[in-house]
């Protein structure tokens, strides 16, 4: 008892087994509280400690082996601390942390090197904060990364090597950046995403070259992103994977006419709030499909038959409504009689063709 007691006074290293002031500690210290107890700075804990949290403190920096002694961490909680910069080699030794939660802070810069020993890292929160880039390499050690949180941040372009070495990344968010660009090769690394957003953003073209390498894609968002073209073959690489796609409020006006090659399991359409009049008559729709139509200045022509056709197969009303001709204007397709006309056209065309080559042969 007396050489336990003159180890804590001494504060030999490696050696903590109180519980830091003014925290709230459980289980033998696994568990360490220090949420909102007026911290300036971050306290050494136990190499047993497995969960610290540290949230709603005034910490300002997360300093160069800030966790030294607090090897055994799996859980750090960082929200709210008010912290503007994180050091190289900030959390090194951390070689069993798994979840690290930085969101909601004034985090403006992330040195070199400051993610080194994350090796074990799964889960990584950085939404909320002031990125305006990220340094080549950063997340090389968190070979382990399954979801990256980086919304609401000023991100304006992703270079070729962001995410090299996070080959295992699945989610990845970058909703409500300023993105402009995504350039060739930055997602190469990461091509076995499978839920993407990119939604709140300032891409003016749809970033072909850079998804040309993503293979299984379930979820993209691209909503409110000032786009006025779906290329060709745009989501052809993981088409047969994407099961929801966000394309509203965008202001768009065209897709292509074989926008949606190889996309084969969509569950989920967004096509709101745009200035879409038809629909690419080489799109398959599917029954199953669910889509959002309303808000659009759709022509009801014979172009839109099939949009009718799979509006006829369903149960489920969909709002969407004719803008033009003059006379459909303010008619909900589903109502329209501009499509009557349309299969007996179709067959008119038919048995002509049919003729001239008739005449042909002869």
């Amino acid at each position: 008892k007396i050489t336990l007691h003159v180890c804590i006074l001494l504060g030999l290293p490696g050696v903590q087994s109180q519980c830091p002031s003014p925290c709230h500690c459980h289980g033998d210290l696994q568990h360490v509280i220090c949420d909102g107890v007026g911290l300036k700075k971050i306290p050494q804990v136990s190499e047993a400690t497995r969960l610290l949290n540290l949230q709603r403190n005034n910490l300002g920096t997360v300093p160069s082996m800030a966790f030294s002694e607090s090897k055994g961490l799996v859980s750090l909680h960082m929200q709210h601390c008010q912290i503007r910069e994180i050091e190289s080699q900030a959390f090194k030794g951390l070689k069993k942390l798994v979840y690290l939660y930085l969101s909601n802070n004034k985090i403006s810069t992330i040195k070199s090197g400051a993610f080194e020993d994350l090796n074990m890292l799964t889960y990584l929160y950085l939404e909320g904060n002031q990125l305006s880039e990220l340094t080549k390499g950063l997340f090389s050690p968190m070979i382990n990364l399954f979801v990256l949180q980086l919304n609401n941040n000023r991100l304006r372009e992703l270079q070729p090597g962001t995410f090299a070495g996070a080959k295992d990344l699945r989610w990845l968010h970058m909703s409500g950046n300023e993105l402009t660009t995504l350039h060739p090769g930055s997602l190469d690394e990461v091509e076995n995403l499978a839920i993407l957003h990119l939604d709140r953003n300032r891409l003016s073209a749809y970033p072909s070259a850079a998804m040309s390498k993503l293979r299984v894609v379930e979820e993209l968002t691209l909503g409110k992103n000032p786009m006025r073209t779906i290329p060709d073959n745009a989501f052809q690489s993981f088409g047969r994977y994407m099961e929801k796609l966000h394309l509203d409020d965008m202001g768009l006006e065209k897709l292509s006419a074989d926008a949606f090659n190889g996309v084969t399991a969509l569950k989920f359409l967004y096509l709101d709030n745009n200035n879409l009049k038809s629909l690419p008559s080489t799109m398959q729709l599917n029954v199953d499909t669910n889509m959002t139509l309303f808000n659009n200045p759709w022509t009801c022509s014979c172009q839109l038959a099939p949009l009718r056709k799979w509006m006829d197969s369903r149960q489920n009303e969909t709002d969407a409504i004719c803008e033009s001709p003059p006379p459909q204007k303010g008619i909900q397709i589903r109502k329209s009689t501009a499509f009557k006309r349309c299969k007996s056209e179709k067959n008119n065309k038919g048995k002509k063709t049919k003729k001239s080559r008739t005449g042909r042969r002869q």
